[in-house]
């Protein structure tokens, strides 16, 4: 009942999912429950109104009227679900995963690490430790093919190319999830893994929670011995389980697997199966409830209903079932929501543990044709009849080649089609077909099909470091070597091999089990005619064949070919010369012409050689003459010959006078390769040639050569011989004989003739020698080697060898040369017939000419008409076209830029400046930048552009000159410098000029409109690149096209025909949320309709109308906004204004609008965004934000492409875009709160602020800051952003606050110093401060806000009354701020009087230092105070804010007044006489003169020679100069919290302050005014706070205090990193991490180069913060450059104790892996891994790092690395495992006292007393030296000493004695 319960659940049925249908249609109940339920829903729902009835009904008719066929709908990928249980069959095994295949055709993925958990677990222990498990078997050692699974299926994704991918989990976690150990019964047949070996069995995860599985010994004894070979079980093997016994309430279930138990196992009642734990596999009796011609129905269980498709159906009982039938059927497949069972009645599928046996089908890859169609399914495919008679079944994909072009109505039964088998599915014994087109007609099936040796074409998919992969077929990939890219190695392959890109390669290897396809893309191999060697057999002596040199040796080269076979190249065998080193001729990857020798197949060796027979010379058919004549001519003599006949490799001759016949090749009659056949073309029989040179004399022919540099140095005896004439270093003529793969040979006149190899045959990298030299080519070649025994010599062909002259010179000649060789042609076209050929020679370069326009070619080319002759062909490429509008028939001017003797065709210019060129006289020897206008082989013709002038220059600087890479080529358009030669153009009709320096060559620049703006920048390349496409759009037009590109502000569009369009983000949604990215929501790929609203210019980026000529060859501007789609409700872009600034006139300042982000403009500090495609915006960067933090970082606020909500502040009339606002309208209204940056800073007075838009507001020294300080505006400094309140905007002025409590009153801060606007806001008796204005006569004037000021009466300003009142401006300065009582307000005369005496202020009194010592300084005073004048621009900033300390009052910082204090105090001891000679020796010791005021350090320098002084003075116990602070040494860890307890707190420096300068003043006459007891008693006073002082400071426990004190300190002693890092933890504790990151930087600036400890200490402190405050990025920064800085151990060492001092184990584990890559021979690394992998608790881990220790570190260190491993297992791990490894280390060398010592150490501190004894007696039984055993007595004694009784000390003494004993015996003896 609990089943019937369970799957007919009461209270109703529940509303069907949409995904659910499909699968409810499928299943029949059984009669029985149709009534019932019906009869429930009539209970149910008899309450409801019967117009619901009546549709119920309905729709129950119409679901009964469905066909049976789609209620037996086959399985489709659709059709499974995440969840789904089902049968499958292992198809595939390979390292990493499992091909399973599924039922109805469908295939599925098993990924390694979803077969079990403990499977798992070991592969990740196997990767941890980087070495391969023992007990750990690989995936196919596990599986075999043909085995049957059960499988969840996990997930159903799309991959990259849209296919849908099935992935599946074996996992009894997931598979068994269904069942609980309560359900678990005996009998059952379950799948599971072994999870461990135990003692008596093996422990099985069966998935089930909460059960534990064992499967005994005795009942795995028959599958070990039959199916497993008798192996034990390992982890992860698959097994197929009976439960036995179960236990405990199913904790505990005994398994068994013996097959026999196995495949005899049924499902039944018993077991209590429900459709929720219903597990495929299993094996139950059913009976058939209804039969049809797609297949049945079956009920099992008593209450399930399943179905078999006829699929599934057994092959021999077709057609003969009937209802009410008995049957046995396996379950394939439940689903998870519909609880649909799907069965089979395939007799294999019935005996459980049975593999499947046929896996594949014999007609595999064959094509069929009138194929008939069985079978229909809508949802799945079709099925079809073979000729055989056997089923067959081609998915829905595959019966066409795309969804459009799919036709249902033609796979009616009966219709034939012509077919591919493609597969074969093992679970339904079917073979499975595709219809497609492409797969017909594919050549490559599978890998099978290719064979090793083919050239086939495929399909670039990827490329990746270790080379490309190609796609040969639809399931064939192969991947194509880096090395076998090209043939040469290529660096940047991808540049050449766009995806998708077609290319033809050739295979090297194909195994097909492996599916592995290896192939070459190197040009020599693929199109080789050559036979290929694919085995050892193919290699019959005598066969040429090309390979690739594998490597290259001493003793020769090893060549591979196809299928991994090779032969060796022995090195007598490399070449016709002696080739003495071939490591540096050849190299890997070279592709090699080779002849086979010998082969041996059997024992698969193979000798080879390079030496090929050498192509035969051309036959000399002419012999007419005898013989002797041919004896008449000696080589190296200059003839006369007669060209007798024409042929196509050159000419054959008479040499005159005794017509002797000889052979004159095409390229031996000119030096330059491009006139050989321009001369052989215009030679005719019967013309004479002079001069030409006899080369060799066989008795087969005699061959010839005219080639000018060859014949001159045989004129002037420049051929040697003979090779004993011939020496290194010489430079000889000569022609390049034959190319070969590893050098060029070159022939000389005399016939010898020497190899020029690869290495030296240029200066530039030669990858192939046919790319830089041509058989017959002339060259140069220097001598490097001569072997006159075996007459052969080593030659260089490399420039820097073989230049004897400049380039200029060379190139000169070389040029001349061609053009003397062209008018011979010329001379020789004008004797001919043709009129056509005469015209053409009397053209020369400069002529201009008036012709008609024939037509206008494709490429954008112009033929040309109206020439002399009628069949003359003129042609203007479309560079020389110059964009002029050209019509058939048309008139035009043109200028001959080259006369194409060869092609018959003249190249000319429609240029104006070529056509109308000035008439100015150049002169020799000039300079001119030239345009290239026309490219030969061997030189250019340029245009001068100043003149127009048509010059010639050389490409070639040298007759070995001839190869030039990509980037060295010259264009059409490239700009050059070039030096004149000749002043007039000659015969030629051009000037002669050589090549400045190629620095000075500018690449052609695309024409820019100038209207354009900055509308082309950041255009899209996929919208410039290429011609534009014609298109036909109009504006409004409706298109649909793919979305080829998403990029942040704009989507590229593929519309049909393959146009391009744009999609600006503003036109993608209706309503943009604020900070979104429109374009995100198109993908690449999706199909999207939109409508035209525009068309942009692929140049100039406007828009043009419609109506402009260029449109349809514009980018479509297109929209898809819904309300664009809508009819009617589309908008068009304003393409008719004249200028952009026009379109932006539509926008009112406060409007509101949406824009987005195209970039920050860093360099102007702007926003740069787009409201419209056509309208630009900027926000300044004070109007994006108030926030300093978005202001300082707004590349984190603000992405590209997203959407802002901006004010339109105002059009600027100037500019071609919206000025915006993110803040709001910027109107600085008072009251109103604005963003601004510092401009002008002016001392005592105030800031200069500036806003956007050029408004200016001044910020008084009164309104920086709620509270005054002494130094106001010293964090202020030009450029920095402020936060301004507008105070007033009077007079057009702006008055702005900085206060807090204006800027930002919701912090409600504290405000010390209230604003004081007016006389009415201060009160008599009001305590306040303010800055000294000036010293007036009547008193000193105080600021007490911007317009308001108090006086003090020189009575109220201190207790000590000056002699002089001009002393008072020196006590105080202007801006000395002063805090003042309010004695007496008078508002009618605006009168404030303040007083500064301390009875009414309760501060010290303002004159502190007595009147007597002001007056000595007097004089002195004025010297200073020039001097301070003439410094003050010359002071760095630090002394500037020392200077402002001037004033600080004495109570607020007692520190600077106990120097004060303390000068005069000084001075009255040591006497008048006394202070002036210091003062003047420190003048003398402070350095340089006042105008070479070196600021900071002379400053410091001074107040250390004063602290020095004072310290001679001073009683006992004062304190050391700040120099002497100790040095830190850190260790690895490192606390913020260190005291300063132990450091020399640094005084003060002295100060510029004027009353410090008085303090040097000489006793003046004015001491006479006070009686004796007046001045005893103020000596007094002063001595007593001069005492209280020195106390003060002798305090070892005194802190720095702030900012200024650790200036101080660290400026006195720079190097010490204690007092950098004690600064760096007083910023931290005030959380101001930049500012601690700051004084670290600074820290890292001033401290020595030499003092590494010092800055390492410091880097470990930022490593620290870092690791505390900071980001992981910040810290991998900081980590990096330490590294870089310091030694790379120390760093990585002191990050990874950081890392485990902050529980960051991770990221220390990771890191300490980085360091056992990079320092595996430091043992530290090792052991603090050990010890970090023990403290962890991993024991494991850490034996494992040791022995990896002992395999990397070389065999000294051994016993070290032990030892310390040992000591850690004392500390940190298991004490008896590290007294094994003593133990072990010391049976082993029983004598290293090191060792022992080391133990005794160990078990002193972590053993017993017994343990240390028994250790003792062992050591002291040694036979060691005595100094050795004296050093383990002392030990032992000292021990019992310390721990044992008197008993024991006389024991060990006693031992001792007998010891001494027995030595001095066996001395004796």
């Amino acid at each position: 009942m609990a089943a019937l319960e369970e799957n007919f659940p009461r209270g109703g049925t529940r509303k069907i999912h949409k995904s659910e249908k499909s699968y409810q249609q499928l299943v029949e109940h059984d009669n029985l429950f149709d009534i019932s339920n019906e009869e429930e829903s009539t209970k149910r729902k008899k309450n409801q109104k019967g117009p619901a009835k009546t549709k119920k009904l309905k729709i129950e008719k119409r679901e009964g009227g469905k066909s049976v066929k789609e209620k037996l709908e086959i399985l489709s990928v659709e059709s499974l679900c995440e969840g789904m249980r089902i049968l499958g069959c292992v198809k595939e095994v390979n390292e990493l995963e499992l091909v399973i295949s599924l039922p109805n055709g469908l295939q599925g993925f098993v990924q390694v690490t979803e077969i079990c958990d403990a499977y798992t677990k070991k592969l990740n222990e196997q990767v941890a430790q980087e070495e391969p498990l023992k007990d750990l078997l690989r995936l196919p050692e596990l599986f075999s093919p043909g085995m049957l699974v059960r499988c969840v299926v996990s997930s159903v994704s799309i991959t990259e190319r849209g296919k849908k991918s099935v992935k599946l989990s074996l996992n009894p976690k997931n598979v068994n999830r269904v069942l609980s150990a309560e359900a678990l019964k005996p009998g059952m047949l379950l799948t599971g893994t072994v999870s461990s070996l135990e003692d008596h069995g093996y422990l099985v995860d069966i998935g089930v929670v909460g059960t534990r599985a064992f499967l005994p010994l005795q009942k795995a004894q028959e599958y070990i011995r039959q199916k497993n070979k008798g192996a034990k079980l390992k982890v992860g093997q698959y097994l197929n389980c009976i439960i036995e016994e179960v236990k405990s309430s199913g904790g505990v279930a005994s398994l068994s697997i013996e097959q026999s138990a196995i495949s005899t196992a049924i499902a039944t009642q018993e077991q209590n199966w429900s459709l929720n734990n219903l597990l495929p596999g299993l094996v139950v009796k059913a009976q058939v409830q209804k039969v049809t011609q797609f297949g049945l129905t079956l009920n099992f269980l008593t209450f399930f209903t399943g179905l078999v498709d006829f699929m599934h159906l057994d092959s021999k009982k077709v057609g003969t079932y009937f209802s009410n039938q008995a049957v046995r059927a396996c379950i394939l497949c439940v689903h998870p929501r519909t609880r649909a069972v799907r069965l089979s009645l395939r007799p294999i599928f019935l005996q459980p543990g049975r593999p499947l046996t046929q896996l594949s089908c014999q007609h595999l890859g064959a094509v069929m044709k009138d194929v008939p169609v069985q079978g229909f399914f809508n949802k799945a495919g079709a099925t079809f009849k073979l000729k055989d008679g056997a089923l067959a079944y081609a998915r829905l994909s595959h019966l066409s080649d795309s969804k459009n072009a799919f036709r249902p109505e033609t796979f009616k039964p009966g219709n034939m089609h012509k077919c591919r088998i493609t597969d074969y599915s093992p679970m339904d014994g079917l073979a499975l077909l595709s219809l497609r087109t492409s797969v017909i007609e594919a050549q490559y099936l599978r890998y099978h099909d290719i064979k090793t040796g083919a050239v086939v074409k495929g399909t670039v998919l990827t490329m990746r470091p270790f080379g490309m992969l190609v796609k040969v077929g639809e399931q064939v990939r192969g991947l194509v070597p880096a090395t076998h890219l090209a043939d040469i190695l290529m660096k940047n392959p991808e540049k050449k091999y766009q995806v998708g890109a077609e290319v033809k390669c050739r295979v090297l290897l194909c195994d097909p089990e492996a599916k592995q396809l290896i192939m070459t893309l190197k040009k020599t191999l693929v199109t080789s005619k050559l036979p290929v060697i694919t085995c050892y057999e193919d290699a019959k002596p005598g066969l040429q064949t090309h390979g690739v040199i594998h490597r290259a040796k001493d003793y020769g080269c090893i060549v591979r070919f196809y299928n991994d076979v090779q032969g060796l190249v022995p090195k007598h065998e490399l070449g016709a010369q002696c080739i003495p080193d071939p490591e540096k001729a050849f190299y890997a990857g070279q592709v090699v012409k080779v002849a086979v020798l010998n082969c041996e197949p059997a024992k698969e060796r193979m000798l080879l050689s390079f030496k090929l027979l050498s192509d035969p010379e051309p036959k000399n058919e002419r012999v007419g003459c005898g013989q002797k004549k041919r004896k008449d001519v000696g080589v190296g003599q200059l003839v006369d010959v007669k060209v007798l006949e024409k042929t196509k490799d050159g000419l054959q001759v008479a040499v005159l006078p005794h017509n002797i016949p000889a052979f004159l090749p095409t390229p031996h009659l000119s030096d330059h390769v491009a006139n050989g056949p321009l001369v052989h073309r215009w030679l005719q029989a019967g013309d004479t040639l002079h001069r030409v040179l006899c080369l060799s004399q066989s008795e087969r022919q005699v061959l010839l050569c005219r080639k000018p540099a060859l014949v001159s140095s045989v004129e002037a005896g420049q051929d040697p011989k003979s090779f004993s004439e011939i020496q290194p270093g010489m430079l000889l003529v000569g022609f390049v004989k034959s190319i070969k793969d590893y050098g060029v040979f070159v022939q000389f006149p005399s016939g010898l003739s020497g190899l020029a190899p690869k290495a030296i045959m240029s200066d530039k990298f030669v990858t192939n020698p046919s790319d830089h030299f041509v058989e017959g080519q002339t060259v140069v070649a220097k001598v490097t080697n001569v072997d006159e025994e075996k007459q052969r010599m080593l030659l260089s062909l490399r420039l820097s060898d073989c230049r004897l002259g400049g380039p200029a010179s060379g190139s000169l000649l070389l040029l001349s040369q061609c053009l003397e060789e062209l008018q011979g042609v010329r001379s020789l076209m004008s004797s001919r017939d043709s009129v056509l050929v005469q015209a053409l020679a009397e053209m020369t370069p400069g002529m201009v000419l008036n012709l008609v326009v024939q037509e206008v070619s494709e490429d954008g080319s112009v033929v040309f008409t109206g020439a002399p002759v009628r069949d003359l062909v003129l042609r203007a490429s479309r560079y020389h076209r110059a964009g002029q509008e050209v019509e058939s028939g048309q008139k035009k001017k043109a200028v001959i830029l080259y006369v194409d003797m060869l092609g018959l065709e003249v190249h000319v210019s429609l240029r104006k400046e070529l056509v109308n060129r000035k008439a100015w006289k150049l002169k020799k020897g000039s300079v001119h930048q030239a345009t290239v206008q026309h490219l030969e082989e061997s030189f250019a013709v340029a245009s001068v552009g100043e003149t127009g002038h048509l010059v010639a220059f050389s490409l070639a600087s040298h007759l070995n000159d001839t190869f030039r890479f990509d980037s060295e080529k010259l264009q059409v358009g490239q700009s050059v410098c070039l030096v004149l030669k000749t002043a007039e153009p000659g015969v030629t009709g051009l000037l002669l000029a050589v090549e400045g320096p190629a620095a000075r060559r500018v690449l052609r620049q695309p024409c820019k409109d100038s209207e354009m703006g900055d509308e082309g920048e950041g255009a899209d390349p996929a919208l410039a690149a290429g011609p534009r496409k014609k298109h036909g759009l109009a504006i409004g037009d409706v298109v649909t096209g793919t979305v080829k590109s998403v990029k942040p502000t704009h989507v590229v569009v593929t519309l049909e025909d393959g146009v391009m369009g744009c999609v600006h983000a503003s036109h993608v949604l209706d309503e943009v949320p604020e900070g979104a990215a429109p374009t995100a929501t198109l993908k690449v790929g999706k199909t999207v309709t939109a409508r035209v609203i525009g068309g942009r210019d692929v140049k100039t980026f406007k828009f043009l109308p419609i109506s402009h000529p260029r449109f349809i060859r514009t980018v479509p501007e297109l929209s898809v906004r819904p309300s664009e789609l809508e009819k009617d409700g589309h908008t068009v872009l304003n393409t008719y204004s004249a200028s952009p600034v026009e379109k932006i006139q539509q926008y009112r300042a406060g409007q509101t609008v949406t824009c987005f982000l195209k970039k920050y403009n860093v360099v102007k500090k702007w926003l740069e965004v787009e409201i419209a495609p056509d309208i630009r915006g900027r926000i300044p960067l004070l109007l994006t934000s108030l926030s300093f933090k978005v202001l300082k970082h707004p590349d984190k606020k603000f992405q590209i492409g997203q959407a802002l909500r901006a004010t339109v502040v105002g059009p600027d009339s100037s500019k071609p875009f919206l000025c915006l606002s993110l803040i709001g309208p910027h109107k600085l209204k008072k009251g109103e709160v604005a963003m601004g940056r510092v401009v002008k800073v002016s001392p005592s007075e105030g800031l200069t602020v500036a806003f956007p838009f050029g408004r200016t507001g001044t910020v008084s020294v009164f309104h920086v800051s709620d509270s005054y300080s002494e130094r106001p505006l010293q964090d202020f400094s030009p450029q920095k952003v402020v936060r301004c309140y507008v105070l007033s905007t009077a007079n057009h002025v702006l008055t702005l606050s900085l206060r807090l409590s204006r800027t930002n009153p919701e912090t409600k801060s504290k405000v010390e110093d209230p604003e004081i606007n007016s006389i009415l806001d201060i009160k008599e008796g009001q305590l306040l401060r303010g800055f000294v204005r000036s010293v007036e006569p009547s008193g000193v004037l105080l600021g007490l806000g911007p317009s308001v000021e108090g006086l003090a009466r020189f009575s109220h300003v201190s207790q000590c009354s000056l002699p002089k009142k001009g002393l008072y401006s020196k006590y105080l300065p202007e801006g000395r701020l002063l805090t003042a009582r309010v004695l007496r307000l008078d508002p009618s005369k605006n009168l404030v009087e303040l007083s500064f005496l301390p009875g009414d202020t309760g501060k010290p009194d303002v004159m502190s230092v007595s009147p007597e010592l002001l007056v000595q300084k007097q004089e002195e005073d004025v010297e200073v105070k020039e001097r301070d004048r003439k410094g003050e621009k010359k002071r760095s900033p630090k002394r500037k804010e020392k200077k402002n300390q001037k004033g600080q009052e004495e109570g607020e910082l007692p520190s600077k007044e106990q120097v004060r204090a303390k000068r005069p105090g000084k001075r009255e001891r040591l006497g008048s006489e006394g202070a002036q000679e210091s003062a003047n020796k420190r003048r003398k010791k402070a350095g340089p003169p006042e105008e070479e005021d070196s600021g900071v350090e002379v400053y410091y320098r001074e107040g250390a020679e004063e602290e020095a002084a004072e310290a001679e003075v001073l009683p006992t116990g004062t304190l050391t100069k700040p120099a002497e602070v100790p040095r830190l040494r850190l260790s690895s860890g490192f606390f913020w919290d260190v005291g300063l307890d132990t450091l020399t707190p640094a005084l003060p420096p002295r100060g510029e302050n004027s009353d410090s300068e008085e303090d040097e003043k000489p006793p003046h006459a004015t001491q006479q005014k006070k009686s004796k007891k007046e001045r005893e008693l103020e000596k007094q006073k002063a001595e007593k706070e001069l005492s209280r002082i020195e106390e003060a400071l002798r305090d070892p426990g005194r802190q720095p205090e702030s900012a200024d004190d650790f200036d101080r300190l660290v400026l006195s002693s720079p190097s010490s990193s204690i007092l950098w890092l004690q600064y760096m933890a007083f910023h931290l504790q005030a959380t101001e991490i930049d500012k601690a990151r700051a004084v670290a930087e600074r820290a890292l600036r001033t401290i020595s180069f030499r003092e590494e400890q010092e800055k390492l200490n410091v880097w470990v402190a930022l490593l620290n913060l870092e690791n505390m405050y900071g980001s992981p990025e910040s810290l991998s920064k900081v980590f990096e450059r330490a590294v870089q800085y310091n030694e790379p151990l120390k760093v990585f060492l002191h990050l990874a104790d950081i890392y485990a001092k902050s529980e960051k184990f991770q990221e220390a584990g990771e890191l300490y892996n980085r360091m056992l890559k990079r320092f595996r021979q430091e043992k530290s690394v090792w052991i603090k891994y050990g010890a970090f992998l023990l403290r962890r608790g991993q024991a494991g881990a850490s034996h494992r790092v040791l022995q990896r220790a002992l395999e990397c570190l070389p065999a000294k260190e051994h016993m070290d690395v032990i030892t310390k491993f040992a000591q850690l297992e004392f500390q940190l791990g298991d004490a008896e495992r590290a007294r094994a490894i003593f133990e072990n280390m010391l049976s082993t060398y029983p004598k290293r006292t090191d060792i022992w010592s080391v133990y005794i150490d160990m078990t002193i501190k972590h053993g017993s007393q017994k343990e240390v004894r028994d250790i003792f007696e062992r050591v002291i039984h040694l036979n060691l030296a005595p100094k050795k055993m004296k050093f383990f007595f002392k030990r032992y004694l000292d021990y019992e000493k310390q721990h044992g009784s008197e008993k024991d000390v006389r024991a060990v003494k006693a031992k001792a004695l007998e010891y001494v004993e027995a030595r001095s015996s066996v001395l004796e003896d």
